[in-house]
């Protein structure tokens, strides 16, 4: 009966309804208005999102999402010849592949709102921590990601977004803005912290009111508490539903 937004990505969708994760912050913002649904995907570029796109977004589908955000590049941006070269995808490839993934969408309904969002900032220092912390003495001299690597796939992202015609979100230059982003955003050097979950939060739900899709204007799936008459409870529910 609600209608569905759904979060589809790599590991920064898929531990957005942790504690403090901007999936859960989104869900409670749409409470009663709306699910949100988490398909995030550890690890996964937009080369292996496109094998998802017909179990998840079945194009048969009657009810498809009322909205979708795409947050995928953070994998793509790894570096060939370092530890996760394997998750490498070329950037004119991403592109691409983005582009796929939003056409799917727009074919199974062409009212769906598309929201793509940039791969975070990196933090080198961060990462090398992290992979140190993992690996130990067998850890890469050179970090798997660059944080200017990671900005090349953003100006992309954002590139593309605006020859869709679609909403977009550039994480990457967004988080930068604050000074000692590194630390207060990022967890490992590319995860989020609760305030860099906060931000992506802030953003979405930003980008969806300017769009039409503002939770405050959005009705109740039943019924407030308030307008049920204690002794003619049928009432309200008669209204709801006629």
């Amino acid at each position: 009966m609600r209608p569905q937004i759904v979060l589809f990505g790599d590991s920064i969708t898929e531990q957005s309804f942790r504690s403090g994760g901007w999936g859960a912050a989104l869900a409670d913002t749409y409470s009663r208005k709306a699910d949100v649904l988490v398909r995030g995907y550890g690890g996964y570029n937009t080369r292996w999102a496109l094998f998802l796109l017909h179990h998840i977004f079945a194009s048969e589908d009657k009810s498809p999402p009322l909205a979708t955000t795409i947050f995928f590049g953070a994998n793509d941006a790894a570096l060939l010849g370092r530890n996760s070269e394997r998750q490498h995808v070329p950037v004119e490839e991403y592109s691409d592949n983005l582009r796929k993934i939003v056409q799917h969408l727009q074919a199974c309904s062409p009212t769906m709102k598309i929201l793509l969002i940039t791969p975070p900032p990196v933090d080198e220092e961060g990462r090398m921590k992290y992979a140190r912390s993992i690996y130990g003495k067998n850890a890469v001299k050179l970090p798997e990601r660059t944080n200017e690597g990671a900005g090349v796939y953003a100006k992309q992202c954002m590139e593309l977004a605006k020859d869709m015609g679609i909403s977009s979100i550039d994480l990457w230059s967004k988080m930068q803005e604050t000074e000692g982003w590194q630390k207060t955003f990022l967890s490992d050097g590319l995860h989020l912290t609760p305030e860099g979950n906060a931000i992506v939060h802030e953003e979405v739900v930003r980008v969806f009111s300017e769009t039409g899709l503002s939770a405050d204007n959005m009705p109740y799936d039943f019924p407030h508490h308030s307008n049920i008459d204690g002794k003619n409870p049928e009432k309200a529910f008669q209204v709801q539903c006629s």
